[in-house]
């Protein structure tokens, strides 16, 4: 039994490996083409920060990581992306085995901490449960209770939050009449919320600059300039806060950046209204799910809940510090 770096000839022994393993913890099978998608024809992918546990000739085991300096933390930090063991091999030895892999991979790059979050660029979709077959396009940690959950906590990866992965199916959506009431205070003090285009109102910029997210500032600039439906709020003509983009996937769910309120405009009930506005938009052209993650501890989650929300699974994010 010998752990082997990646080699191509590997690829469908390795999806069939994921496609009964992995899907015991609720991931999407994968086929030719969304394995490459995800992993080997990946931008981050590393050849060297890929390995297969072999029994015999059999294709056991597979894990897989990457880096990429420009990446969130990726000067120090490199990415687990999956460790997957039949079921018959997943001890702590044989796990052990492939997660040591990647550490080495990443300590010889420089790194100095192996990270499990969802800054990672290998995005695995997996299905809601209880659902039919929706499904989420990318999982932020490890799932909690998993066994490679377990493993890891007792391998020194420290548990730094845990992600609740929140669902509403958009037919049992309504808006509260204290929203409304909301809504209609906020009006009373000279805000507008609802998707405008950037042509209807000014200062998107200034306001993103005020939130200090880039990832919110790249795709909602975007998404201004080509026309994708954002709900803003607004007073005087000017950005206060955004919800969206609205945008529907293929698979049907709603995908959405984030919410914003600028500072200078919080206290006023703008983030519950952008996002029951959110969730109405979605509804408007026919998306018939929603699904989001939010942290344990955010008060946020109280928002969604209020919409119809719940929890359907979590995952931890977690961190172990390398030292050569």
């Amino acid at each position: 039994m010998v752990v082997e770096a990646w080699d191509e000839r590997y690829a469908n022994a390795v999806i069939a490996l994921w496609n009964k393993e992995a899907a015991r913890d609720g991931y999407k099978e994968l086929d030719a083409d969304s394995f490459n998608r995800i992993f080997t024809g990946n931008p981050y992918f590393d050849p060297k920060a890929a390995f297969v546990w072999l029994d015999g000739r059999d294709v056991a085991g597979f894990s897989c990581g990457c880096t990429g300096d420009e990446l969130p933390l990726g000067d120090k930090a490199g990415y687990i992306t999956c460790i997957v063991l039949r079921r018959e091999h997943a001890t702590g030895a044989n796990y052990k085995r492939l997660v040591h892999a990647l550490e080495a991979r990443f300590a010889e790059l420089g790194k100095t901490q192996a990270d499990v979050l969802f800054f990672n660029p290998m995005q695995l979709p997996w299905y809601i449960p209880d659902t039919p077959s929706h499904e989420h396009n990318n999982a932020p940690g490890v799932p909690v209770g998993s066994l490679l959950h377990r493993f890891l906590l007792g391998e020194g990866y420290a548990e730094r939050a845990v992600e609740q992965a929140m669902y509403l199916e958009m037919s049992c959506f309504a808006v509260p009449e204290d929203i409304r009431l909301k809504e209609a205070a906020a009006a009373e003090k000279g805000y507008a919320v609802g998707v405008f285009s950037s042509s209807e109102i000014g200062g998107i910029a200034d306001m993103l600059t005020g939130l200090g997210n880039p990832l919110w500032t790249e795709e909602i600039t975007r998404c201004a300039a080509e026309g994708t439906p954002v709900v803003f709020a607004a007073k005087e003509g000017q950005a206060a806060g955004f919800a969206g983009p609205v945008i529907r996937q293929p698979n049907g769910r709603g995908c959405f950046a984030g919410i914003g309120v600028h500072p200078d405009h919080e206290g006023n009930g703008l983030g519950t209204v952008l996002f029951f506005k959110l969730c109405e938009a979605f509804r408007a052209i026919g998306t018939p799910y929603m699904s989001l993650y939010t942290g344990s501890a955010n008060p946020a989650a109280r928002i969604y809940e209020k919409a119809g929300f719940r929890t359907v699974k979590t995952f931890a994010v977690m961190r172990k510090e390398l030292f050569k």
